[in-house]
């Protein structure tokens, strides 16, 4: 049965900058260590999908999700563009992403581009298009019907200006300009068919064992905080505390811990840097 999707922006996060944003991002990781912990021993599994157009934050978003996780229960899965093979065997290239149970995997995109990106910018053929909207909902269910499989379909929701202004900064920035390619450019000219596509996505696909959850991305550290809020919100674990309301105050930036070091008071740019060059290293 289809439902509406799920709207969650939480208005305790409005004003919300600073150290409070770290505080927040912390007792969550703490949370979503709980609950990796809970899905470890009950060997269940989780599927995490993020959605959403170029600049969205869907990156940098799993990656304060998986900040802390164990990595042996922890998989990111990005697809990146489909050989001809994969494309051709949508759902079967997509069955051997799924995780074992015990784990939870992040999907930086997923099979949900068939329904947006690659019918608008040509990647698909009509007939694949409509085979996918059609099936979806009967294959992700066919997964959830062991009571041990958890879908969740989060769509980061971003302003044609807030997502302008990002691209230009990736074009503009000599350590993020490989992010941006022309097709990013050919797809933000196609903003209106690309909301329709998204849409009839919504209307198609959200479903009540796997409904779509917008969360409003202009502000990229409220939008991570949401995120992990619905997941947190939606699952039972041991240990599980109440996420009480709370007020906030104090201007926006980033902490990380490399080999005992904590790194404060760092841009969001300077966060994603030394992120990269931890796990690198790591």
């Amino acid at each position: 049965m289809n439902v509406d999707p799920i709207t969650f922006n939480l208005p305790e996060y409005e004003d919300l900058s600073g150290k409070k944003y770290r505080k927040e991002k912390y007792r969550l990781q703490v949370e979503l260590l709980k609950l990796q912990e809970h899905v470890l021993k009950t060997k269940t599994r989780v599927l995490i999908i993020f959605e959403g157009r170029d600049a969205a934050g869907k990156g940098s978003t799993i990656k304060r999700f998986v900040e802390h996780l164990m990595p042996k229960a922890t998989n990111v899965v990005e697809l990146g563009i489909p050989t001809p093979q994969q494309s051709k065997n949508w759902f079967k290239t997509w069955e051997k992403k799924i995780p074992k149970y015990g784990d939870i995997t992040f999907f930086d995109r997923s099979w949900y581009s068939r329904a947006v990106i690659q019918p608008v910018m040509g990647y698909c053929s009509d007939a694949q298009y409509k085979y996918f909207i059609n099936k979806v909902n009967l294959w992700e269910k066919s997964l959830c019907e062991d009571g041990k499989t958890m879908i969740v379909k989060f769509y980061l929701s971003i302003s044609p200006e807030r997502q302008l202004e990002r691209l230009k900064s990736r074009a503009n920035d000599r350590l993020k300009y490989w992010k941006l390619s022309s097709n990013d450019w050919k797809a933000f000219k196609k903003l209106k068919l690309i909301s329709s596509y998204t849409a009839r996505m919504f209307k198609k696909t959200s479903t009540q064992w796997a409904p779509w959850v917008v969360i409003n991305s202009d502000n990229r550290q409220i939008a991570r905080l949401n995120a992990m809020r619905y997941l947190l919100s939606t699952m039972d674990y041991s240990g599980k505390k109440e996420l009480k309301k709370k007020k906030w105050t104090n201007p926006v930036s980033e902490s990380i811990i490399i080999e005992g070091i904590t790194f404060d008071g760092l841009s969001d740019e300077q966060y994603n840097l030394l992120y990269d060059l931890k796990h690198k290293g790591g």
